[in-house]
């Protein structure tokens, strides 16, 4: 019968973990959606905060991240258009989970070069 707990337990942290993957993982995503919230607004600009993406791969990641609600593309009506990417409110869920994930990164960098 305990077997049978943990095994539900785990799924209730594997199925909404994996959702999460499921809309963040990849190379670009968390690049991307840290490069707009920072300001940078227009594609050339993210992009140029992005070192080693391509235009055709940031294209169809911001069109991703734009169906999850994460980013908006705002078109201004001027001449000539202007294309903008802002972070949507829902983005800022996420805050807590980047920084997470840089402390983590930033500990584990310094204990593994510390063995050497």
């Amino acid at each position: 019968m305990a077997a049978k707990k943990a095994y539900c337990n785990c799924l209730n942290t594997i199925k909404p973990v994996r959702d999460t993957l499921d809309v963040i993982n990849g190379k670009w995503k968390l690049p991307i959606i840290i490069s707009v919230g920072v300001g940078n607004e227009r594609f050339t600009d993210i992009q140029e905060s992005i070192p080693g993406i391509t235009p055709k791969v940031l294209a169809k990641e911001l069109k991703d991240l734009e169906q999850h609600q994460l980013i908006k593309r705002v078109v201004v009506d001027d001449y000539p258009v202007k294309i903008l990417y802002r972070p949507e409110p829902y983005a800022d869920t996420l805050t807590p989970i980047i920084h997470a994930l840089k402390d983590w990164g930033l500990n584990h960098r310094q204990k593994i070069f510390e063995k050497e």
